[in-house]
């Protein structure tokens, strides 16, 4: 797997210098599931992914690279003209390998921390929350489907897109993302942090408080 998952979510845990039960707990996951994630033995499912996520302050920013920060290697990419030009390569685009299939790939950002772009992928029988429970997270979402049919569960309504189908809702509504079908669903997805553009706005009116995003989902 990615080793950046556990290794973003290891050090924001022993910085915040919480146990594994006091992370996993609130979530409803077992600490024996968390240590496996931190230790790169096993994938987390996106609904983890967003849960831990939260109740860390990690950003996906951060998850994607590892929560390496800038480094010399940074630095010196930073200065590549393609970076000066918002380009990213697709060699560049840092990867998340998540549990039984579903795959993001962070998009060039241009340094903003408002938005997520992806390039996800859900392999035949991938699903967003494996155990079938419906997530939600604060944010909008925003995707359109480039290939496969891809099901989406959304509150108590399901809802079957095909490519060239886009689809946008607020986070915090109850949903489901599965692919029910024989070949992988591919799209671009932007994940919009609401919170984000609000403590933007605070800081035009002279607020510095960051505020971060809340998720209420549970492995």
């Amino acid at each position: 797997m990615d080793e950046a998952i556990g290794v973003a979510f290891k050090r924001a845990r022993l910085q915040r210098k919480m146990s594994l039960r006091q992370v996993a707990e609130p979530l409803g996951i077992s600490t024996s599931l968390l240590s496996q994630v931190e230790n790169q033995k096993t994938q987390p499912s996106v609904k983890t992914l967003f849960g831990l996520a939260a109740a860390l302050g990690v950003s996906l920013d951060e998850i994607a690279t590892g929560g390496t920060g800038t480094d010399a290697a940074e630095v010196r990419f930073a200065q590549n003209q393609d970076e000066a030009a918002g380009i990213q390569r697709a060699t560049n685009n840092p990867v998340l390998e998540m549990e039984r299939g579903v795959r993001w790939e962070r998009l060039a950002t241009g340094g903003r921390t408002d938005i997520e772009p992806l390039f996800v992928t859900y392999e035949p029988g991938a699903s967003s929350s494996v155990d079938g429970k419906l997530m939600r997270h604060s944010g909008v979402e925003f995707a359109y489907v480039l290939e496969g049919t891809l099901r989406l569960k959304l509150e108590f309504d399901e809802h079957e897109l095909h490519v060239g189908d886009s689809f946008c809702f607020d986070s915090c509504r109850p949903h489901l993302f599965y692919n029910a079908g024989e070949v992988a669903v591919r799209g671009v997805w932007f994940v919009f942090d609401s919170s984000s553009q609000a403590s933007d706005l605070n800081a035009l009116n002279g607020a510095t408080r960051f505020s971060s995003t809340d998720s209420v989902g549970s492995a």
